[in-house]
Order: structure tokens, then sequence, then C-alpha cells
């Protein structure tokens, strides 16, 4: 059974508690947290601590904090040529401090604590500097999802800037859609079914053929009909930049 410590209190570090604890081929021996109180639904007290002196021996430690913080809490951490890896989309291997051995354990998916994740279909990307290493985490990864990828730092962020255009920027597309249907009186929940099988047509079509709309139509009878309806300069300029891109793309 491999032993891992989990350093972070957030999204990444709860959800990665859960799944570990859920394995019968990993235990969580200790938690990291400035906020303990955080965890208390997933561990006991005497497994959290947040005194660096404190942290138990295990086989892999999982950095899961902001990015900022991690080249930080590595360089902090009392002991070395252990397996110490984070778990961001985008800083590199080379951020960790080099008196441990390095790796990556990037779990692409999106988190929140007040929601449940199907961890067995969480894309998990990995790196390493040795084939030792990579095998014990891809055993980690493997008690936790099906969908494992061996993925270079470069490789990391391309994948997640790509993330952040198809779920944070289409997230805030929602966002943007429902503030027009309050201003109108009008339920975002009529909005639900295009949602779900746009997101559908992804799966079976490429992007660029799933595209519709008045812009790859070209439609500019719609097009400006909605500009003139618009009232917000913002939405105004979204609208304008996301029109030309579209139309520049088919």
């Amino acid at each position: 059974m491999l032993k891992v410590v989990v350093i972070g209190s957030g999204n990444v570090a709860q959800h990665l508690i859960s799944v570990f604890n859920q394995s019968g081929n990993i235990k969580v021996v200790q938690a990291f947290a400035r906020n303990p109180a955080a965890l208390y639904h997933l561990l006991t007290a005497e497994k959290i601590t947040d005194s660096y002196p404190q942290i138990e021996e295990a086989d892999v430690y999982f950095i899961a904090v902001s990015d900022n913080a991690v080249a930080g809490i590595s360089s902090n951490l009392p002991f070395s040529g252990r397996l110490v890896v984070h778990t961001s989309g985008s800083i590199a291997i080379t951020q960790l401090d080099a008196k441990n051995r390095r790796g990556v354990f990037y779990p692409l998916q999106t988190f929140s604590k007040q929601k449940d994740v199907d961890f067995s279909q969480v894309p998990i990307c990995l790196e390493s500097e040795s084939e030792k290493d990579y095998a014990i985490l891809k055993t980690l990864a493997d008690s936790a999802s099906g969908n494992v990828y061996s993925i270079n730092s470069q490789q990391r962020q391309s994948l997640h800037i790509a993330a952040v255009f198809v779920s944070n920027f289409v997230n805030h597309m929602y966002t943007l859609g429902n503030s027009i249907c309050e201003e109108n009186q009008i339920s975002f929940d009529i909005l639900k079914p295009l949602i779900q099988e746009t997101a559908n047509k992804v799966q079976e079509l490429q992007p660029k053929e799933a595209q519709t709309g008045p812009a790859k139509r070209h439609d500019t009878a719609t097009i400006d009909s909605h500009l003139n309806f618009l009232t917000d300069d913002n939405l105004k300029s979204i609208y304008k930049l996301l029109t030309k891109s579209i139309q520049s793309h088919t």
C-alpha cells in the first residue's frame, strides 16, 4: 500500500483526499493545511498538521495549493530525496525544489467543494524525472482513474491553456448569458438543453464541424440586430470579438 501526504486544503486537495480514502491501495497518512478545520470532514484531527517538522514519512507528497505557493512550500519541506509532486496544470516540474525527487500529478477537471466528481473519468497527466517514480505515480493514478496520460511540462501548459478556453471561458459565457436572461425576466433553465446538446456534439464531431449560429452563417442582419439590442458596451465588445474569431475559422 502506498502512503501519501496531501499538502493543501482547497478544492483539489479535498478531492484527492476523498478519492485516495476510497482506494484500497492508497493510505492518506497525513494532510498539511494552514486551515486544518477545512479537512475535518475527511480526516481525523490527529492526521492533520500545520507544522513542517511534523510532516510524516510517506511514499509521495502531493502539493495541491495555488500555483504561486508551490515553489515556496517545496523549498520549506524539511526533508530530501523523497518523491514530491505538484498538481498544477500551468507550472513546470522544475518549480519544485531539486532537493527532492520531482513529479507532476495533474487531474484535468474543474473541481468545486460543493459538487462531487466521478474521479474514475478524470484524465490524470503524469510527469516525473525517472522511470521508477513514474511507475509509482502511475500506480496511484490507476487507482483513482481510468484515464492516465504521460504529459511533459510544455504539453501540460498548452493543455491547461486549452482547458481555460473550453471550461473557464465557456462558463463565463454562461454567466453572461444568464445575466441577459435575468435582465429580460427569462429563466436560464430554458437554455440548458441547448447547452447540453452543444456539449454532446463535440463528443462526436470536431468542434469546428459542430459550430453553428449567425457568425458561422455570416448572417449580418441577425448579428446587427443582436448588437443593436445589447446596451452593455462590454457585451457588445465580446460579441464582436467572438463573431470575428468564429468567422476567421470558417
